[in-house]
Parts: structure tokens; C-alpha cells; sequence
């Protein structure tokens, strides 16, 4: 649970990870010493989990996304497991959700054209024995979000 305070520290971090105490301070109207001590309780108790640079995918040589829908037969843990280190041992590999519905992963992926990413379908993907069924969307644009409010339910007070 966070007060209305904690959650405008998530979210000035969401918007800007890299911004220096005193400003985060300034922005949540704490004295700098306070939103200090808040920042490091976040990260403790497991609000905050990380920092990271958001890179862009085309100047690292990967211009083309896809999501790739993917089934498993059968769909257990023995199978669920290697393939989870499978798919995140690929350097393709942007993203990987676990999900229900009629497809059992969606995993994002990162290429340099479309030929690379037949090659990886056809020789990565279509080749593991428990892949039952692939479907493979093109992705035009990703947009994402810079910084999700905490659910009602999440806030005391």
C-alpha cells in the first residue's frame, strides 16, 4: 500500500528514474532529507525495482518488432520452464509474457529486417518439439505508457 505521497515519488520516477533527490524533493514538496528516506523505502520494500536506459531498438541494429503468439503441447511445468530460458536466452528477445487465454506466450521480439525474423520463427521457434501452434504479428509502432498510477485499492487513505 502507498500514500499519496509515496505514489507521486513512483510516479516523478516512472517519468524521469534519473532525477536528482533535491529536484524529486522539490516536485513531491518533501524536504530533500525526507524524500530520501521514502526512495530508499521504496526500493526496500520492493516498489521500486530497478532503473533503466530506454534505448532505441533501430540504432541498435534492430528496427523490426514483432510479437510472436506462441502455444506449447503439453502445457506443463516440465515444458513451460525450458521454455521460458529458451525463448529469454535468445538475443532477439525483448519481452516475454506468460498469458491465458488461447495462446500460452507472447514474446517481443527485436530484428534486423524480415528476413531475420523468418529465420527466427522457421529455425528457432518451429523447430522446438513443444511448439504446437505460432502466429506472428508485425509490430508498426510501440507505445508505451511512461508512468502507470497505482490502482485505487493500492493507496491508503
Amino acid at each position: 500500500m502507498l500514500d499519496a505521497v509515496d505514489a507521486a515519488i513512483v510516479q516523478e520516477l516512472q517519468n524521469d528514474a534519473r532525477l536528482p533527490n533535491k529536484d524529486l524533493a522539490a516536485l513531491v514538496n518533501l524536504a530533500p532529507s525526507t524524500c530520501l528516506v521514502r526512495h530508499r523505502a521504496l526500493r526496500e520494500r520492493g516498489v521500486l525495482t530497478g532503473y533503466r536506459a530506454e534505448v532505441d531498438l533501430a540504432e541498435l541494429g534492430r528496427p523490426v518488432q514483432a510479437m510472436i503468439a506462441v502455444r506449447v503441447r503439453p502445457h506443463t511445468r516440465a515444458i513451460v520452464q525450458p521454455f521460458i530460458d529458451f525463448v529469454l536466452s535468445l538475443p532477439e528477445t525483448v519481452a516475454l509474457s506468460h498469458v491465458a487465454g488461447p495462446d500460452d506466450f507472447l514474446v517481443h521480439v527485436a530484428v534486423a529486417d524480415t528476413a531475420h525474423l523468418q529465420r527466427l520463427v522457421l529455425d528457432s521457434f518451429t523447430t522446438r518439439k513443444e511448439v504446437a501452434q505460432l502466429q506472428t504479428h508485425l509490430v508498426f509502432e510501440h507505445i508505451r505508457k511512461r508512468a502507470v498510477p497505482p490502482a485505487e485499492g493500492a493507496l491508503l487513505g
